[in-house]
C-alpha cells in the first residue's frame, strides 16, 4: 500500500533542511571568525607582554578575553533591543 503525502510536505521538508544548512554554515563562519580573532588577540598579547607559557599567563589571557566577550555581548544585546 503506497502512502500518500500531504500536499506541500516535500516543500516543508526542503525548507526546514535549507534552514538547517543555513544555520550550520552560519555557525561554521562564526567559528572561523572566532578563531581568527583569537589568533589576532594572542598576537597582540604576545607583542605587548612577550611569549608567556605559564599557566598563570594562559589563565590571565582566558580571563581577559572572557571579560571582553561578556562586555561586548552585553553591549550588542542592549543595542539590539533598541
Amino acid at each position: 500500500m503506497a502512502s500518500k503525502e500531504t500536499p506541500g510536505k516535500g516543500a516543508e521538508v526542503r525548507k526546514k533542511t535549507l534552514g538547517n544548512i543555513v544555520a550550520l554554515v552560519t555557525t561554521a563562519f562564526g567559528l572561523v571568525a572566532a578563531l581568527a580573532w583569537n589568533t589576532a588577540i594572542q598576537t597582540i598579547f604576545t607583542t605587548a607582554f612577550g611569549k608567556q607559557t605559564t599557566i598563570v599567563a594562559m589563565l590571565s589571557y582566558a580571563l581577559i578575553v572572557t571579560v571582553i566577550a561578556v562586555v561586548v555581548t552585553t553591549y550588542l544585546s542592549k543595542l539590539a533591543e533598541k
